[in-house]
């Protein structure tokens, strides 16, 4: 499974990938704006920044809701590196779009899927990646890591080549259950990737560890 990280913040991303384990960023207008980060040219300087940090894929999301608009929009994304993937809603003329970059050459990413219905006309019309809220479908009552199975099973058994993109992730415990579940990718906070890392018993261990090493210095 890839490791994504969801944030517009530079110096989260050059934490993440200094690990050595980030394969992309996740990005949107929120994010974005929680950054400070506004005017078109400000949004595109960062999308290169971001691109020039990480070798890997970058979702870029679109802000127009019509097919002229997105595809329009989402081609200035696309002329910005190679590494841009434009991310569409999932919305009819969203659908309509990601066809189009498909056959276009350009990389999706549909966002806001909910449901494996919507992540089947997804994959149908071409998308690169999918990406499901399983957080936001966990706050309304509903199993988001359920929705993950689902569309696993679905995308194996009809040799769909989209990735399931595993988004709205709350807890290091998310991504485990992603794994599980069989996630291509889980994009994630920087908090939740580093509480990957914690455990009692290895700072336990660890303590005794060092304790032990005194004795022979």
């Amino acid at each position: 499974m890839k490791f994504f990280i969801d944030t517009a913040n530079l110096s989260q991303i050059k934490e993440a990938n200094e690990l050595g384990i980030l394969d992309g960023v996740t990005t949107n207008p929120s994010l974005m704006a929680k950054e400070g980060i506004k005017g078109h040219e400000a949004v595109m300087n960062h999308y290169l920044t971001i691109c020039e940090m990480v070798d890997g894929d970058i979702s870029a999301e679109v802000v127009s809701t019509d097919f002229n608009g997105i595809v329009e929009e989402g081609k200035k994304l696309a002329a910005i590196h190679e590494n841009i993937v434009v991310k569409v809603p999932m919305i009819k003329d969203g659908i309509k779009a990601i066809k189009w970059f498909s056959e276009n050459g350009i990389k999706t990413n549909c966002t806001l899927v909910f449901s494996a219905g919507q992540a089947i006309l997804a994959a149908k019309a071409g998308a690169s990646y999918v990406s499901p809220f399983i957080g936001r479908l966990d706050d309304t009552g509903w199993d988001g890591l359920e929705l993950i199975h689902q569309m696993r099973q679905i995308f194996s058994l009809q040799n769909y080549s989209t990735e399931i993109l595993a988004a709205s992730i709350r807890n290091p415990n998310h991504i485990i259950k992603c794994a599980e579940a069989g996630a291509d990718v889980c994009t994630c906070p920087l908090d939740s990737i580093l509480g990957l890392l914690k455990h009692p018993l290895t700072d336990i261990g660890l303590q005794k560890f060092l304790e032990d090493a005194k004795k022979f210095a």
